[in-house]
């Protein structure tokens, strides 16, 4: 029996224990008692030596499989965020420790990445010892939509990618498929997705010498089709994203896509619809909260330097100060991430009410106050994460 919620199934058959986020209907979005549940089930198998390792997938209205995890339940965010609710506290703090838990989890830990892929499920996936995709896996961090961050530990495996491109998956949201998430090393294999309840039943069905004999397996199952996978360079990793990305601001990040944009106007390098990698960027950044790219960019950056712990952290203090951000005096239904969130999800109307409106209004004594603890280090949520 599930000691919170039957949202997270999980049973041990053999030598491997298997998990299930059950609920479809919000694409497996987590709940403070899913976070709760998942990390009981954690808790209790890394210390029972007959478990050698973990599974975990999501599951569609037709079945296994189909939408791993679509994040945090941002509308439970929103209301509770209006409500005062102090449990949106808790959510972050315990979700921040499992992605801690599942980062450092000492048996390997097997994620099936089938379907939609973003913030939260990218904080139960990306600590896997094996992450599997497939042609069917949209994988995002989108949290400058709703005026949030990339967090559930992004500011330290989105700076890890290689190049730049860890700020710009930060900061426009781009959607990966499968194969692409293989080439920024954010997954390790690729499946045909009709092919994973096999691969599912396998891990249970056969007999098993270790835990490595186990991961052998799925690498060889999938060797094939993770070839294929990637075989083609995705089309928004274009030449200009690494000196596009790597400058010092988002403001001179603008400047150079405008530049560039121009240039390609008067050369008439443009496609048929006038739309290039230089006009399409732009267009995402513009559309996304000014004030926390800004944060944004300043998380990565800082991330490169910090270890898990510390990120996680400086994440849970940044997301106090989103949703309490006392320095610009925006609470509640004021706060950028409230405001995101009601445009995207609630009124569902996408035209947001960002403050500031652009991206060149945003100044430093905006930013640099979110990355200030509003708890001393003794006193920290997370001060237990090492």
């Amino acid at each position: 029996m599930n000691l919170y919620t039957e949202d997270v199934q999980h049973h041990c058959v053999g030598h491997i224990g298997l998990i299930t986020l059950n609920r479809p209907k919000a694409l497996n979005a987590l709940s403070l008692d899913m976070v709760r549940e998942l990390t009981h089930v954690l808790q209790m198998w890394q210390n029972d030596p007959q478990v050698w390792a973990v599974a975990i997938r999501g599951c569609n209205k037709e079945g296994p499989f189909g939408a791993f995890c679509a994040g945090g339940d941002i509308r439970y965010f929103h209301q509770a965020a209006l409500s005062g609710d102090a449990s949106l506290e808790d959510f972050f703090t315990e979700e921040y420790s499992l992605n801690h838990l599942i980062q450092n989890y000492p048996k390997p830990y097997i994620a099936f990445m089938d379907g939609i892929v973003m913030g939260g499920g990218m904080g139960v996936s990306q600590g896997a010892a094996l992450r599997i995709v497939t042609e069917r896996t949209l994988m995002a961090m989108p949290e400058t939509h709703i005026g949030l961050f990339p967090d559930v530990g992004g500011g330290y495996f989105l700076s890890r990618c290689a190049g730049s491109i860890g700020e710009y998956l930060a900061l426009t949201g781009q959607v990966l498929r499968g194969g692409e998430a293989l080439t920024v090393d954010l997954a390790d294999a690729c499946a045909a997705s009709a092919d994973l309840p096999a691969l599912w039943q396998g891990l249970s069905e056969k007999s098993w010498s270790d835990a490595a004999a186990m991961l052998a397996w799925l690498r060889e199952q999938t060797q094939a089709t993770t070839q294929a996978a990637v075989a083609q360079s995705p089309a928004w990793k274009a030449p200009a994203l690494d000196a596009v990305f790597s400058l010092h601001t988002i403001t001179e990040m603008v400047q150079a896509l405008q530049v560039q944009i121009q240039d390609e106007q008067a050369k008439a390098t443009a496609t048929d619809d006038g739309s290039t990698w230089a006009s399409q960027t732009l267009d995402a950044l513009r559309h996304r909260s000014p004030l926390m790219l800004h944060v944004t960019l300043e998380l990565v950056r800082r991330g490169r330097q910090m270890s898990l712990a510390e990120d996680l952290r400086l994440e849970r203090d940044l997301v106090r100060h989103c949703f309490n951000t006392d320095h610009l005096a925006r609470r509640g239904v004021s706060s950028e991430t409230v405001e995101g969130i009601r445009a995207l999800a609630v009124d569902k109307d996408r035209q947001p009410k960002w403050q500031p409106s652009r991206i060149e209004e945003v100044t430093s004594e905006m930013v640099l106050p979110f990355f200030e603890s509003p708890w001393p280090s003794s006193a920290h949520p997370l001060r237990h994460l090492s």
